[in-house]
């Protein structure tokens, strides 16, 4: 079962424990692929309703922090019981969508121009992931995966550390600092990003080669989603920084 390590936080070896033993339709890479692209779908349009109210004058912060944790809620949800992602990746798509549409909205008010740049290089570097992952160029190997798991354990231990310290009162200055060494930290976050779709790519490959139930398209895609929103915002904050050099 080691072969379906993964470095996506909502798919792990766990995740296929019952690939072996499952009878009935089975997931496949086209149909996570176009789950993906409702699920996507489904974010732009709710981003683009937000976005909407923030330059029609409307206060979208409680928009913005009620989706943000009614998707924090629906996403352990679904990890915990992926047989529901079927029923609930819209739902989380919708909410995703939601906050990513007013905390974007704030971030281009202060930076005119900035996310769509973000949203150009986001979708670029997917790209540019899946043409290194399908041409064999970067594989996911064993000593791949450990490697962009650690990184991304590492990271999601850095930005608890600093939300616990900030309901405290304190910030940390190397997570938002403009300086050379801030922005080398958010440059080194959005390459583990990147690294990861590698193993969502890989995760899709090997879920469907070995018979991954249907709904696990759902699940894929969900997962494939996170890994793309974890990305935009990393990219997003990097750009805030360099542009507030200028």
């Amino acid at each position: 079962m080691g072969l379906f390590k993964g470095g996506n936080p909502v798919i792990s070896e766990k995740t296929f424990e019952k690939v072996y033993r499952y009878e009935g339709d089975a997931m496949t890479v086209r149909g996570t692929v176009q789950k993906f692209g409702l699920l996507l779908i489904m974010v732009l349009g709710a981003a683009s309703f937000t976005w909407g109210l923030f330059y029609k004058g409307v206060d979208v912060m409680p928009w913005m922090w009620g989706s943000m944790i009614g998707g924090f809620v629906l996403a352990l949800i679904i990890i915990f019981k992926k047989e529901w992602a079927p029923y609930l990746a819209l739902g989380y798509a919708l909410l995703e969508g939601l906050f990513l549409g007013a905390i974007s909205a704030y971030f281009d008010a202060a930076l005119p121009g900035i996310v769509m740049q973000a949203v150009m290089l986001t979708f670029g570097t997917a790209g540019a992931m899946y043409f290194l992952y399908n041409l064999g160029i970067i594989k996911a190997t064993n000593t791949f995966k450990k490697v962009v798991i650690a990184a991304t354990a590492g990271i999601a231990l850095f930005y608890a550390i600093s939300l616990i310290l900030r309901l405290f009162g304190i910030q940390m200055p190397l997570l938002h600092d403009n300086g050379m060494l801030g922005i080398g930290i958010s440059l080194v976050i959005v390459i583990v990003a990147a690294l990861n779709l590698i193993l969502d790519f890989d995760m899709m490959e090997q879920g469907a080669a070995h018979g991954a139930p249907k709904y696990f398209e759902w699940y894929s895609a969900f997962g494939l989603l996170v890994t793309i929103v974890w990305l935009y915002m990393e990219i997003l904050r990097l750009l805030s920084k360099l542009s507030s050099r200028n």
